[in-house]
């Protein structure tokens, strides 16, 4: 059986849509499939309408409710460890990936030879404004967090049993689940396909929340502002001495007459702002080491109903 994981955030108008593919999706594999819908905390009425609808459908499902919006990647995890399937597949609610994917992820984690299957976007049908910032946004993380991500990211997977287990093993508060997929290793293979325009809705994939997550996946899998940081301060280091030894010479010559207080002030102002910086950044470590620490769970499933096909409900929690 293949487990569909799908995060629900803000998607009460493509709900219709979604669940229409899903039986089609299910007719296609032979009805050896089970949806599981988690709502990440989302502020309209997903859940209720996903409720009355599974309760009317043929469809094997779980319905999770979590406390608030933990996040897509919680969300994600909450799904994967509520899934009884031995294959699953990720697919977000707003079907912008094409759910045929699904169906071939399924073939090929079936033959055996790999462990997990990663959506790759060929193309897609975004305006300018949106495709350039998420090529910045994908260009950086490549270069600084992840050299193996595909350039337009991952935004839908699947993996057998193992690959899962392994996955939702790794409790690491404010990370990456794309990071954590490729770190991992297994044996893992691309699919291509045509990213589609987004039908209802505006995203709720912000800019703000693209800064955290870029910051989350830097700090949580790469050294890199601390390199940056020693380096810097390398240079400074050097530069001051050379600084230093001109200022000294250009005074014995003769050449150097008035105080420079502007040029102090400037020094001071900038070595300052450095010591700050540098003081940010290994606190973020420092919060993220500790926040760990704590071992709180990634997310809080307020209710999970399990819905087996006959059009019954069971209320598990």
């Amino acid at each position: 059986m293949l487990t569909l994981v799908i995060p629900v955030y803000r998607n009460e108008g493509s709900l219709p849509d979604l669940l229409a593919a899903i039986e089609r999706l299910s007719e296609q594999l032979a009805d050896g499939l089970e949806t599981v819908f988690v709502v990440d905390g989302s502020p309209d009425r997903c859940y209720e309408i996903l409720r009355d609808e599974l309760g009317r459908r043929s469809l094997r499902s779980k319905l999770i409710l979590l406390s608030r919006n933990f996040g897509s990647f919680a969300a994600i995890r909450t799904g994967l460890i509520h899934g009884d399937g031995e294959r699953f597949a990720v697919m977000a609610a707003d079907l912008q990936e094409p759910p045929e994917l699904v169906v071939e992820m399924d073939q090929v984690l079936r033959s055996g030879e790999v462990d997990v299957v990663v959506g790759v976007r060929e193309a897609r049908h975004d305006p300018l404004l949106t495709r350039l910032p998420a090529q910045i946004f994908w260009g950086l993380y490549r270069r600084y967090v992840v050299p193996e991500m595909p350039p337009g990211g991952v935004d839908v997977f699947g993996c057998n049993r193992a690959f899962r287990d392994t996955l939702i093993a790794l409790e690491e508060s404010h990370s990456s689940l794309v990071a954590q997929i490729f770190w991992l290793g297994f044996r893992r293979r691309t699919l291509p396909y045509v990213r589609q325009p987004r039908a209802h809705g505006v995203s709720a994939w912000t800019l703000r929340k693209k800064v955290n997550y870029l910051m989350d996946s830097v700090f949580a899998f790469t050294d890199l502002p601390i390199r940056v940081l020693m380096r810097t301060g390398a240079f400074g280091a050097a530069a001051a001495a050379l600084f230093g030894l001109a200022v000294a010479i250009g005074r014995m010559a003769g050449t150097i007459t008035v105080p420079g207080y502007a040029m102090t002030a400037i020094l001071i102002v900038f070595f300052s702002a450095l010591n700050l910086l540098s003081l940010g950044i290994v606190g973020s470590y420092a919060w993220r080491a500790y926040e760990n620490t704590k071992r709180r769970p990634l997310s809080v499933a307020l209710r999970v109903e399990r819905f087996d096909g006959t059009r019954q409900r069971n209320v598990v929690a």
